[in-house]
């Protein structure tokens, strides 16, 4: 038996947890640092609990992926008479249990007093927590949850593998993180943990880290894809070979707790979870207390990526417990299969050489074609997660019509992300016939470009095409403009009443519904561009016209019916974009769309076979060193 320091009990004084000091303790009394080497202070007494998203113990998890055995509570404390109380948090608890026969009551003091807390567990308990009580001021520091194990740890080599592309104040800021708390940390993890950056804008210096054990690669634009692709080549082939890889993007915010509770729970893993992905959440940079997801899986009707978990406000107790005791077989259909995002995924060096390397694609679906290709089990847990942009305040053509179509259509071939390939023509036909309603002609011929180079075979990005193609997406994409140019196109075209100055979210997300008539005179002409006569309608200065917003997965049919302008707005980058109906170009585009399906159909087998027959090559190691200027 051996006993492990999992988690520290996290009280940080960022600007996220005085937004959100709940996501690590609720008291209704002043609770501050103090300066006193990570001493906090209850400098009024009261209660503080510790039933928290970063500070309760998921105990109900690592029963089912550890070799766990007890669980115990060390902390110390110095001042007024005080307790120290177990907590739990059962399924459908409204609030913590206090555990009072764990109580341990403490004199006054004036030096600091070692406390340990045994910690009961049963079936019913989900998280174990603690709370600290006072008759007066008191302090603790140097809290934390220790775990005893059946058996002795394992031996845990993390490499950290990042990629960026000119985002250099978010990498820079990592890796000075990762360097002063962990690497130079003298606990276990510093002896054990790389980092690689694989700088794919070659604008960090080689040098700058200070620090041999985190590495910076000057690299190719080739993307997530290939940053990650070489980040597992560099950790492989480090003098230690890693025994596990946390893949991370460049532009989220971490917790060094985190990494240091994942590098904790593979030493304690069981044999069942031994080569299970560790999926952090995703949790709101803008929204810091919200959830996006945890792991995710591919629609077996739609073959777009599902959260497995609807989103969560961890700053809440109810949330903290349901996220925990969330079952996914429930949530997840038998016939979906389930991946873990890069933002934060830990992947055994095992899994790696056995199922070799993400596929070069340059960004989207890399990962998901990879957890997917790799069928592992996955960890999650609370407090182990990073906090990234909101996805809908960043929408990207370029990437969800161009990369999407063609990586999705190219990952079925070679994994089977979905029950059957069908599944993508009809995504496919669901996003032209989106954007055509909203007269977006120019994003549904992106997205045929997609689908034209996924045709062309695999021969194609064997080639080191993928960042032109990407650019040439991104320059081919709808140009939103900004207000003041936008009103002056607006009135240019007569628009007279438009004044973007004058707009709120309600009027741009707003929609109305639609009378019966008028879905089926939607349905049957495709908002008026199919069974019309010839001309290009809605370019003749009507003052009639639609706002909607820029969100390329919004249909707000109501809002559009019957009109032959609309006016697309970005409200988070206060751009937007004036669209007229094109009978001729609708037409164009749809002629062109049977066109392509009628390609796929008639060489579907060939092209099956030939992205299965190139699967291997395209994922392995002398592949990508030769794609990178690696051999």
């Amino acid at each position: 038996m051996a006993s492990i320091r999992f988690a520290n009990v996290l009280l940080e004084s960022t600007p996220r947890a005085l937004h959100f000091p709940t996501l690590y303790y609720r008291t209704d009394t002043p609770f501050r640092p103090t300066g006193e080497d990570g001493a906090w202070t209850l400098a009024e007494g009261g209660a503080v609990d510790f039933t928290t998203y970063f500070n309760a113990l998921s105990v109900i998890k690592l029963r089912r992926y550890t070799r766990a055995t007890a669980y115990r509570l060390r902390l110390q404390v110095k001042g007024a008479p005080c307790t120290i109380t177990q907590t739990r948090a059962t399924r459908l608890g409204l609030e913590p249990e206090t555990l009072d026969e764990t109580s341990v009551a403490l004199p006054q003091t004036a030096t600091w007093t070692d406390v340990v807390l045994d910690l009961t567990d049963d079936e019913q308990t989900v998280l174990a927590g603690f709370q600290l009580s006072a008759q007066g001021a008191v302090s603790m520091r140097d809290a934390y949850y220790e775990v005893d194990i059946d058996g002795d740890p394992r031996t845990v080599d993390l490499a950290i593998a990042t990629t960026t592309f000119r985002k250099e104040s978010f990498i820079r800021k990592n890796m000075q993180l990762i360097k002063r708390e962990l690497l130079d940390s003298h606990t276990d993890i510093s002896e054990h943990l790389t980092m690689h950056v694989v700088d794919n804008g070659k604008t960090l210096d080689p040098n700058e880290s200070g620090d041999p054990r985190i590495t910076i690669s000057p690299n190719e634009n080739v993307g997530g894809a290939g940053g990650f692709a070489r980040g597992m080549i560099e950790a492989m082939e480090q003098s230690t070979p890693a025994t596990h890889v946390l893949i991370m993007d460049d532009d989220v915010e971490v917790s060094p707790e985190s990494i240091r509770r994942t590098y904790e729970l593979l030493r304690m893993v069981n044999s069942e979870y031994e080569e299970a992905f560790v999926s952090g959440a995703m949790l709101n940079i803008e929204d810091t207390q919200l959830m996006r997801e945890d792991t995710g899986y591919i629609s077996p009707e739609l073959g777009v990526c599902v959260p497995a978990k609807r989103q969560m406000l961890v700053s809440q107790y109810l949330d903290v417990v349901d996220n925990e005791a969330f079952n996914e077989e429930e949530s997840i259909p038998a016939d979906a299969h389930r991946y873990a995002a890069w933002w934060y995924c830990c992947i055994p060096m095992s899994v790696i050489r056995r199922v070799g390397l993400p596929l070069p694609v340059f960004v989207r679906y890399d990962d998901v074609e990879y957890g997917i290709r790799s069928h592992p089990k996955f960890m999650t847990m609370n407090g182990i997660c990073v906090w990234h942009a909101k996805f809908e305040i960043r929408y990207n053509a370029g990437v969800e019509r161009y990369q999407s179509t063609r990586n999705g259509m190219i990952a079925q071939m070679t994994t089977g992300l979905a029950p059957d390939f069908d599944t993508f023509l009809k995504g496919l036909h669901r996003q032209i016939d989106l954007e055509m309603r909203k007269f977006n002609y120019t994003d549904a011929e992106l997205a045929l470009d997609g689908f034209e180079d996924f045709l062309k075979g695999p021969k194609f990005i064997e080639q080191p095409v993928a960042q032109e193609r990407f650019m040439r997406a991104n320059r081919l994409k709808e140009q939103v403009v900004p207000f003041d140019e936008l009103k002056q196109q607006a009135a240019e075209q007569g628009l007279v009443s438009f004044d973007p100055d004058r707009l709120t979210r309600q009027t741009v997300e707003t929609d109305r519904p639609r009378s019966l008539q008028e879905r089926a005179f939607d349905f049957v002409t495709h908002n008026g561009q199919r069974f019309v006569r010839d001309g290009q309608e809605g370019q003749d200065g009507s003052a009639d016209y639609a706002i909607i917003t820029h969100d390329g997965w919004a249909y707000p049919s109501g809002s559009i019916h019957g009109k032959n302008t609309i006016v697309s707005i970005d409200w988070a980058s206060r751009k937007g974009v004036i669209r007229h109906k094109d009978v001729k170009r609708y037409r164009e585009i749809v002629k062109r769309y049977k066109r392509d399906v009628a390609y796929f159909k008639k060489h579907r087998s060939r092209l099956e076979r030939e992205y299965q027959e190139a699967a291997p090559k395209l994922e392995s190691v002398d592949f990508w060193k030769q794609y990178l200027g690696m051999a």
